[in-house]
């Protein structure tokens, strides 16, 4: 159990680095000034996400065959490696977020919740849950990961965003998925 929130989040994390949603947390902590509405609708976004996505896993891992369920997660893991290194663009993040009067924790939710829809995290979530069996650590694990790449940008704006090597940091996680890829192939190969 704890293995799978270790890796989840570690996983989650290295992903977000250069991601679309953390452009998106710069451009929202930026235009509200105000971190801390901004780090609630993130987190409460990324759970919800997140919990949707290892739901699908977990669903996934009772209806397959295992053997089929273990190629998929090789597979999943293979293409993750490869979407990682694939960058990405701010997708005119300011247009995600919702016009109106809602308050600062709605709009960051709705805006988070919308750009993580198909987001390499979210599939890369479904493939964790898939793979270790274990909804919450999984959910715990690719939450506080999405924190600990959106927080800084939040508290630190740009100039911390601008010192990250991302391209080194897509390596690492590319890497990551290849190590993930592998091990969900010893078991495919076992299994």
């Amino acid at each position: 159990m704890f293995e799978s929130f270790l890796v989840s989040t570690g996983v989650v994390a290295l992903a977000e680095i250069g991601d679309k949603t953390q452009l998106l947390a710069l451009v929202l902590a930026a235009r509200y000034r105000k971190p801390v509405p901004v780090i609630l609708g993130i987190f409460a976004s990324a759970l919800l996400s997140h919990a949707g996505a290892s739901a699908i896993g977990a669903l996934l891992s009772n209806l397959l065959n295992p053997a089929i369920l273990n190629w998929a997660v090789v597979a999943s893991f293979v293409l993750m490696a490869g979407w990682i290194l694939v960058p990405e663009k701010a997708d005119d993040a300011e247009e995600t977020v919702a016009k109106g009067h809602a308050g600062i924790f709605t709009t960051v939710a709705f805006a988070f919740f919308m750009a993580e829809l198909g987001d390499k995290t979210q599939v890369a979530t479904v493939a964790l849950a898939a793979q270790f069996h274990a909804f919450l650590p999984v959910v715990a694990g690719t939450t506080l990961g999405m924190m600990l790449a959106s927080v800084p940008v939040v508290l630190l704006g740009h100039r911390f965003a601008d010192r990250l090597p991302a391209k080194a940091v897509h390596a690492v996680a590319a890497v990551l998925f290849v190590v993930l890829g592998a091990m969900a192939l010893r078991n495919a190969l076992a299994g």
